[in-house]
């Protein structure tokens, strides 16, 4: 099929299931509207409300091909850090995914941690970046150069959540060196190391052959106001999807799905599109042994509607000495769903990573790189 012909063939079904979603929003608007108000009378944000947040400090890193990543660095209590942590978020999110553990984390004094954030590439306040470099090969490159720019020295945790764990698999594929000399511990939350096509929301939604995930993209490339437009009158019905795919517990407070749904609209939909083929293709199982001489936690909702808890079990069983956590009833965003569990497993990670750093490993420095603006 030419270019041409696959460009209109897919801008129509784009047209088609943005159309449906209006049709839908129209008939359900009401009713998930009245929901989320019940929902929100019967709950109260309490002290899992938004709360305040530890101060960062927030920075640009470029990366090797000029794009400029969003970063945010939270020092140590005291200024004196045994360990650097990096928080990587996934898909569609930004570094917001991280509101929790951002203060408890920050807050820790056995071990003190020094926070490294930072959006992804075409993500929350990063640089829009060109189609051919939305990959998770390039995430990979991109972490490393906001390790090289913010964390050139000492000991390294590296947290990532579902795009974001393929980028640490990605950068373990690259510098195996680095997991050898410096990481000490790795957590590995929601995510997969390939065939994620195989099951979940990625295996329609992000498959190279969905016709209808193309068609959004060539839409929304060829008339970005009228897709924004549809999204917003679809807004209700997205509200309600995101609840359904991103938590287990259809009674999780409105506030963290306005968060999840504040993440998901604040990128734009052509940007989001454009990662369809990197995640549906991601293949990383053989550069899980490069962790081996790390400490690991695989950890997931065993709810989870986006990338099932089989593949963790998979991962798990690649790494025999990982700790697994598996959280019942709980979707893809543990970290916001169950915080305080997650809290505590990334916790004993830390101090476990905190112990084995204090051996010969992570004496190391970075290369140079990764300029800091």
């Amino acid at each position: 099929m030419s270019r041409q012909l696959w460009g209109a063939v897919a801008g129509a079904a784009g047209a088609a299931v943005t159309g449906v979603a209006v049709g839908v929003a129209a008939r359900k608007r009401s009713r998930i509207a009245a929901d989320r108000r019940r929902l929100a009378t019967e709950l109260t944000e309490g002290a899992s409300g938004p709360g305040e947040l530890p101060v960062g400090e927030s920075s640009s890193v470029t990366a090797d091909d000029g794009m400029r990543l969003s970063c945010e660095e939270i020092e140590a209590p005291g200024g004196d850090a045994a360990l650097t942590v990096v928080l990587v978020h996934g898909f569609a999110l930004d570094r917001r995914t991280w509101h929790f553990q951002r203060r408890s984390i920050a807050e820790l004094t056995d071990p003190a941690v020094r926070l490294v954030l930072f959006d992804l590439r075409s993500h929350g306040r990063s640089e829009r970046a060109p189609e051919e470099s939305c990959t998770i090969e390039q995430l990979g490159h991109d972490l490393d150069a906001v390790i090289r720019a913010l964390a050139p020295e000492g000991p390294l945790v590296l947290v990532g959540h579902s795009m974001g764990g393929m980028t640490v698999m990605a950068l373990a594929e690259q510098h195996p060196e680095l997991f050898e000399e410096r990481v000490v511990g790795v957590a590995l939350v929601a995510t997969s190391a390939g065939e994620v096509a195989s099951a979940g929301l990625s295996g329609t939604l992000l498959s190279r052959h969905n016709p209808l995930t193309r068609g959004v993209g060539v839409l929304a490339r060829l008339q970005p106001k009228l897709v924004e437009t549809l999204r917003r009158a679809a807004g209700d019905v997205i509200w309600a999807l995101t609840r359904s795919y991103a938590y287990g517990d259809r009674n999780v407070s409105p506030w963290l799905v306005d968060l999840v749904d504040k993440m998901i609209s604040a990128n734009a939909v052509d940007a989001l599109t454009d990662f369809a083929d990197t995640v549906n293709s991601h293949d990383r199982l053989a550069a899980l042994p490069a962790l081996a001489g790390c400490e690991v936690l695989v950890a997931a909702g065993d709810a989870d509607r986006v990338i099932p808890v089989s593949h963790s079990d998979v991962i798990a069983a690649e790494l025999p000495d990982a700790t697994l956590v598996r959280f019942p009833g709980v979707g893809h965003l543990p970290m916001l769903e169950q915080p305080e569990k997650m809290d505590e497993a990334l916790i004993e990670l830390l101090r476990r990573s905190a112990a084995r750093a204090g051996g010969t490993k992570a004496q190391g420095t970075a290369a140079p790189g990764g300029r800091r603006s």
